[in-house]
């Protein structure tokens, strides 16, 4: 396992995105002071999970973000990717050629972890590099404030370096967590203890009550009971009450059909007759039409008739005194 590459970007003095690419054997940083020669070591330690600010030289996690120049704009996050070439499997937990581990943070204080693009926890981080010389408690970067450390007899820190070295430090996380779990198991076991005398001091009240309980239980079962029979003859009974009227619906209904057709036959009846009276109010109408213009003609030959009588009646008289008058002249000439 080594280091193939560092990227960063909004980091401390690299606010572009800068790659820097690692080879087998040993790579060495050279520049003036204050050119950002420890801000990539800083990025090394940053990415690896490290919490301390005071180990990143800094007063607070957000002094890693680029602060910006006269030039140039602050950033609003800081970036830092390390890929690890993992073809010997020495990171035993990550099935892959290639592992790389990402940390972003931001300035309202939101930070990200990822392994191999898959957002992780920060824990995670620690338990991918325990045992390899890596991760917030490893030897693979010693500073200058270190090397008194491990030449320190009593220091704590030197213990540690030596623990990851020999590959034991994942046990004692393991330890410290089975501790911290047993911890929290005694304290959650006195709690129960005193919830269980403190129920034991209402065991009596409770049984009474049980027993009271167990009782309304009983009769509670009963009265469902009941009410169930009850329901079940309530049921029954409408639904005698639902066939009863089902057929009254159903006959009422067989009924209403014969009289709608009646009615039916009756309508086709009436407008039947409605038709043929009315082609005899026409037909009357029309022998009323042909009766009054008859009428007009027998008066008018009434008239006629009268007149021709006062003239035959006339005629008669004249005829009449003609022939007396004939009869008379007759007379004298005799």
């Amino acid at each position: 396992m080594f280091l193939k590459s560092l990227q960063m970007q909004g980091f401390k003095s690299f606010p572009e995105k800068t790659v820097l690419d690692f080879e087998k054997g040993i790579t060495g940083v050279v520049g003036p002071n204050g050119s950002g020669k420890s801000n990539i070591s800083d990025a090394v330690r940053w990415v690896l999970g490290e919490q301390s600010t005071k180990s990143l030289r800094g007063s607070k996690m957000e002094d890693v973000i680029f602060d910006g120049t006269k030039k140039r704009k602050a950033f609003g996050f800081a970036q830092v990717t390390l890929t690890l070439d993992n073809s010997d499997r020495a990171i035993e937990n990550v099935d892959s050629d290639e592992v790389s581990v990402t940390r972003r943070y931001f300035r309202s204080g939101e930070s990200e972890y990822r392994i191999n693009g898959d957002q992780v926890r920060l824990k995670d981080v620690h338990q991918l590099f325990m045992d390899t010389g890596l991760g917030r408690d490893g030897y693979s970067m010693v500073s200058q404030g270190r090397i008194a450390d491990l030449i320190s007899d009593r220091n704590s820190q030197c213990r540690e370096m030596l623990e990851e070295a020999a590959g034991i430090s994942a046990y004692r996380y393991r330890r410290s967590d089975a501790l911290k779990k047993l911890d929290k198991a005694e304290e959650n076991l006195l709690r129960l203890m005193d919830i269980l005398t403190e129920l034991e001091d209402r065991v009596g009240p409770l049984k009474t009550q049980s027993e009271k309980a167990q009782k309304f239980l009983s009769y509670s079962g009963e009265k469902k009971g009941l009410e169930i029979s009850l329901w079940l003859s309530a049921i029954e009974k409408l639904k005698d009450d639902l066939k009863r009227h089902r057929d009254k619906y159903l006959i009422s209904k067989d009924q209403y059909d014969s009289t709608q057709t009646e009615l039916d036959s009756l309508s086709l009846r009436i407008e039947a007759s409605i038709e043929l009276a009315q082609s005899l109010t026409a037909k009357i109408d029309e022998k009323r039409a042909g009766a009054a213009e008859t009428e007009a003609r027998s008066a008018e030959l009434s008239g006629q008739r009268a007149v021709l009588e006062n003239s035959l009646m006339h005629n008669a008289a004249t005829a009449e005194r003609l022939r007396n008058e004939i009869n008379s002249n007759k007379s004298g000439r005799a």
